[in-house]
């Protein structure tokens, strides 16, 4: 596998991806210490989530300016694909907060992202030709039979056809996103820093109406702590999380990357069993293995495929 000293390769981007879906994992925990902490609804939150974390991200930009060769293109090309990545972000977000809201978490969950590798794999063999292969189909069926496990395995659920909807929705915003970002990879412009930036800002404008009426400011006993929890969401499952996620799905196959996300709910697991006190079921156990072999199996695929190539892009710290 070739590197450059301006590109990014396969396997770092793979890395990358990992953390940010750790990372993505331990943002369910901190927003229930924050709903226990305040009154702070799940758009608010979403909405400070973003703003916080383009913040955060416009202060690293300026005290530590990316090195490597910069990505030339048009202002008005940067700008449409801003656009374009937050409105994806901002549906896959809200549209997944109004869902849990209508049919719970677990259904929300498993349809939100047992969805988003099937719509990924089919969009990238239409639009972008890439062929998952048989062992790769079986790691796709693998990963969603461990999602559903894990995330289904433990109690009673109700299924509604409106939360199922927007459920879909969410996968379709999450997978246009996705799929969006490995194209402009492939053309060797990604710039992941300024990429998460744009994303931000245009998803920050995007929630701040709804925000505003459910209520921006929280009341809250302790500010102090809802604030380092705030802080906490906007830095580490936010602007490092999507920074690292927008480097790594430039130069990782689209479908590989959306099972790779898949770690998530297995982060979320994790820490609801070591730090909430949730016991630990075989349902846990075996949905997490799963998921963890076919994340495991695609790596590996990737690495091994040829022609594989570092392609040119700028990572956020």
């Amino acid at each position: 596998m070739s590197n450059t000293s301006f590109g990014l390769p396969v396997g770092r981007g793979l890395l990358y991806l990992i953390v940010a879906g750790v990372a993505w994992g331990t943002a369910g925990a901190a927003a229930s210490l924050v709903y226990r902490a305040s009154d702070m609804g799940p758009v608010a939150l979403s909405f400070w989530r973003c703003a916080a974390g383009l913040v955060l991200l416009l202060a690293v930009r300026l005290v530590a300016p990316s090195g490597g060769a910069a990505v030339t293109e048009p202002l008005p090309r940067r700008v449409r694909r801003a656009g374009v990545t937050g409105l994806g972000l901002a549906v896959f977000q809200t549209a997944y907060f109004a869902a849990v809201s209508a049919t719970g978490l677990a259904v929300a969950t498993v349809v939100t992202l047992g969805a988003g590798p099937v719509l990924i794999a089919l969009g990238a063999r239409v639009f972008l030709a890439e062929r998952l292969g048989r062992g790769g189909a079986v790691a796709v069926v693998g990963a969603l039979t461990g999602l559903a496990v894990l995330v289904l395995g433990g109690g009673d659920t109700a299924v509604r056809p409106w939360g199922v909807l927007l459920a879909l929705v969410s996968a379709a915003g999450y997978s246009v996103m996705t799929l969006l970002t490995r194209r402009w990879g492939r053309d060797g412009a990604a710039d992941a820093s300024r990429t998460t930036v744009g994303a931000f800002a245009v998803t920050s404008l995007c929630l701040l109406p709804f925000a505003a009426a459910e209520g921006l400011v929280p009341h809250t006993g302790d500010p102090s702590r809802l604030l380092v929890l705030l802080a906490y969401v906007a830095a580490v499952p936010t602007a490092l999380a999507y920074g690292l996620y927008f480097a790594g799905a430039a130069v990782v196959r689209s479908a590989t990357v959306s099972v790779i996300m898949l770690l998530e709910p297995v982060s979320a697991a994790v820490l609801a069993v070591a730090l909430l006190g949730e016991r630990l079921t075989m349902a846990t156990v075996a949905g997490t293995l799963l998921m963890l072999g076919a994340v495991a199996g695609l790596a590996a695929g990737e690495l091994r495929s040829p022609g594989r190539r570092a392609v040119p892009v700028t990572t956020a710290p």
